[in-house]
């Protein structure tokens, strides 16, 4: 019996991980006013007759607080990338020098931080409802088990405790991510 439920934990966990990860580098996409590499993680380049991540192309550093730079492996990619940091909707004017590509950072309006603290919000939202389905799954197997007789009725009532707080330590997880991910952007 133990076994059954140290298998169902281990999954349920696996799948609310993946969940909270999945909010990580929403979060990452999120400009806070601060250079930060993970920013520019969903800029996609046409490249080679392909759509490309931005990282397949060229280094992605970061020399001061209000700069990122990308070095372009192919001189020939550096209008493409430009092109492709511009459209991402990232608010982002970049500027080439060669084979280097700046991007600086512009300071956030209280306008913009806003749109951004809400957006963050919708993104815990999301998470919070990936990781209530798992419970709701898991709280699934769990009841299907029992209306088969594999579990007793007290084993059923223990597991759902479980899977519970499961489901609570990771609504906690969201909710702490949230609120640093606010902090981060209503910093002047």
């Amino acid at each position: 019996m133990t076994a059954d439920l140290n298998a169902l934990k281990q999954d349920l966990t696996r799948r609310m991980d993946g969940a909270v990860e999945t909010l990580r580098r929403e979060f990452a996409g999120l400009r806070t006013g601060r250079a930060n590499p993970g920013l520019l993680e969903p800029v996609r380049v046409e490249a080679y007759g392909s759509e490309m991540p931005l990282a397949q192309v060229g280094t992605i550093g970061v020399p001061e607080a209000r700069m990122i730079t990308v070095q372009v492996w192919d001189r020939s990619l550096v209008g493409a990338v430009e092109l492709a940091i511009r459209d991402a909707g990232l608010g982002l004017n970049p500027s080439s020098d060669g084979q280097l590509v700046r991007v600086p950072i512009p300071q956030l309006t209280a306008e913009r931080r806003n749109e951004l603290a809400k957006a963050a919000g919708r993104y815990a939202e999301g998470a919070k409802v990936a990781v209530r389905g798992v419970r709701r799954d898991g709280m699934d197997q769990i009841k299907g088990l029992e209306k088969k007789h594999t579990i007793s009725e007290d084993d059923a009532g223990r597991w759902s405790e479980e899977v519970q707080k499961l489901t609570d330590q990771y609504i906690k997880r969201i909710d702490e991510s949230l609120a640093e991910k606010e902090r981060d952007i209503r910093q002047v």
